[in-house]
């Protein structure tokens, strides 16, 4: 009879979460009918370059396919997610060469406006805050495009006009590499921040009305770019420091002086950025396989078998919502609720916390703010005011530099090396 009543309890306490989160849930979708959500990255278009040819007609991406292939998006989930604006990353990889890497971003670039182009009734291109409120009163996710790696201009701003020419709306200054006018956070420091030439660079971003993302950048390149940009920066898809020891994630330090600088951090969902549990087990994991290396020269065999060992010892650990809450709170009381996003990186990531199997995760991660206590007003800026805010901050500021000519700035020969 007591386990009964006991068991019986337990399910009665789990419906009722159930349903406060169903409620919560409505409640976000409510919000997001007159507030685009607008999501800082996604990787859409280099997954269908790894898995379909680059063909955006080779996968339909008007039917769920979360049961049917690795994607993290399509139409009815960005529906579910109430996803209303979204920036398609066109992001090569930081290994290819500078001209490599050109020729690929323009590809990626092409690939983003076909995937527009092949659901009109679903995506509208945009490139100016208006034009995403727009398209997004329009029914339509209004659909924009971020470089990721500034390995991709080849050290040019005559290219970097090009991809803005494009439609590129910002551009991540490094990715994995230190670049030859960037520190990276995952690289080697070269040039402790910036060089000259990237000063350029920044200063030409701001002309052309381009925002300046540094995820993935090192501490002194963020604080660089800061000192040298005169229109606010952002962090497309970044966590926090302090809850998440990983070099990609964004320090206290910088967090201060975003009301200053009046931009925006992003929150990414990477397990091992927004989990401290899962950095520590995939630093763990990587010391492990260059042991086995290191003890196996030329066995890959044995390698594998001891890997295989140790995962078996050592289950993968899970990232959950409360780990994604975490990081979204510390952004907000550290740097202020004008100045915190999201940016997911969906696509671009092989797992996902616990329960976010997709695009359509974001009712619960609002959901979920909302049971801590933020307001329907801290909902909107999260969602999407706050980058509207600086997208027109950034407008703003090209505007008042229409008068100036192209920057015909060059890298030194001796700064590349």
């Amino acid at each position: 009879m007591i386990r009964r009543l006991l068991a019986a309890t337990a399910m009665a306490a789990l419906a009722t979460v159930a349903h406060a989160q169903d409620a919560g849930e409505a409640r976000v979708m409510e919000i997001l009918k007159t507030t685009p959500l607008i999501d800082g990255h996604n990787d859409l278009p280099w997954a269908l370059r790894q898995h379909y040819g680059n063909d955006v007609h080779a996968v339909d991406l008007t039917r769920n396919l979360a049961a049917s292939t690795p994607l993290h998006t399509d139409i009815p989930r960005l529906r579910a997610g109430g996803v209303g604006g979204q920036f398609w990353s066109v992001y090569v990889p930081a290994s290819l060469t500078p001209l490599e890497a050109v020729q690929a971003t323009f590809e990626q670039i092409d690939t983003a406006k076909r995937i527009i182009a092949a659901h009109p009734d679903a995506f509208g291109l945009a490139t100016t805050a208006d034009e995403v409120d727009a398209v997004f009163a329009s029914g339509r996710i209004a659909s924009l495009i971020g470089m990721e790696g500034g390995y991709s201009i080849d050290d040019s701003l005559a290219l970097l006009r090009e991809f803005h020419r494009a439609g590129a709306r910002y551009m991540t200054l490094t990715h994995s590499k230190t670049t030859s006018w960037a520190d990276s956070a995952t690289d080697a420091p070269k040039w402790g921040g910036l060089n000259a030439f990237g000063e350029a660079v920044v200063r030409e971003m701001n002309r052309l009305g381009m925002m300046v993302d540094l995820s993935h950048v090192s501490e002194e390149t963020m604080l660089d770019a800061m000192r040298v940009s005169q229109a606010p920066v952002i962090f497309s898809h970044s966590s926090a420091r302090a809850v998440t020891a990983h070099p990609r994630n964004v320090p206290d330090k910088v967090l201060r002086m975003m009301p200053e600088d009046g931009g925006i951090v992003m929150i990414n969902l990477a397990p091992g950025f927004v989990s401290e549990t899962v950095r520590a087990w995939n630093a763990d994991r990587s010391a492990e396989d260059a042991r086995l290396k290191s003890l196996n020269p030329g066995d890959p065999a044995a390698v594998e078998a001891g890997m295989t060992a140790w995962m078996q010892a050592h289950p993968t650990p899970q990232a959950t919502l409360a780990d994604v809450v975490a990081h979204i709170q510390h952004v907000r009381d550290v740097a202020g609720i004008d100045h915190v996003g999201l940016g997911a990186d969906f696509d671009g990531i092989g797992s996902l916390p616990e329960g976010m199997g997709g695009v359509d995760a974001y009712p619960r991660i609002l959901a979920a703010l909302m049971a801590a206590g933020w307001t329907e007003a801290d909902i909107r800026k999260i969602s999407g005011e706050n980058l509207l805010r600086v997208m027109r901050a950034v407008e703003a500021v090209a505007a008042s530099k229409a008068d100036e000519r192209p920057s015909m700035a060059r890298l030194e020969p001796e700064a590349a090396t």
